[in-house]
C-alpha cells in the first residue's frame, strides 16, 4: 500500500507538471468528473464544509486503522480539489493525516488559482479532515 507521503508526491509531479495555469485548472475539474457523486442521504449538516462559496460535504469513513473519505460539492472546481486532496489522504492512518503539512496544493500552484474565499474553503476542507484524524486517534 502506498504511503501517503507517496501519494502526495505523485500529485505533486503531476500538477507540477502541468506548466499552464489553464490546463492545471482544467486537470483539477477532470480529477472532480472522476469522482463518484455522494449519496444525497449523505449531504447533510454535519458533513457540511463550514465557509465554502458553494456547498460542499465531506464524509469520513473508518475502515481498521485507516480513514477513507467520500465527498462532494455543487462547483466543479471545488470537487476537483476535494478529489485531489482525497487521493492524498485516504486509506491514510490518522497519525499519517496529522503529520502530513498541509501546504503542498500551493507547493504544485494549485492555490494560485483560486479566490480568497476558494482558499478559504480549501483550508475547511483540510481541518476537517485534521479534525477527523484528531478524533480517531484520540482515546474514547
Amino acid at each position: 500500500m502506498e504511503t501517503i507521503m507517496t501519494r502526495k508526491d505523485r500529485i505533486m509531479a503531476e500538477l507540477k507538471g502541468i506548466s499552464d495555469k489553464d490546463e492545471r485548472l482544467k486537470a483539477i475539474i477532470e480529477y472532480g468528473k472522476n469522482m463518484p457523486n455522494l449519496p444525497a442521504e449523505l449531504k447533510i449538516d454535519p458533513f457540511l464544509v463550514k465557509g465554502c462559496i458553494s456547498r460542499a460535504w465531506l464524509v469520513p469513513q473508518i475502515q481498521g486503522e485507516r480513514l477513507r473519505f467520500m465527498a462532494d460539492s455543487e462547483a466543479m472546481i471545488v470537487k476537483g480539489i476535494i478529489a485531489l486532496l482525497l487521493q492524498v489522504y485516504n486509506d491514510s492512518t490518522p497519525q499519517e493525516i496529522q503529520s502530513l503539512a498541509p501546504d503542498f496544493l500551493a507547493e504544485a500552484g494549485i492555490t494560485e488559482l483560486l479566490s480568497m474565499n476558494r482558499r478559504n474553503g480549501l483550508r475547511n476542507v483540510l481541518a476537517m479532515i485534521q479534525t477527523y484524524a484528531d478524533r480517531m486517534s484520540s482515546p474514547a
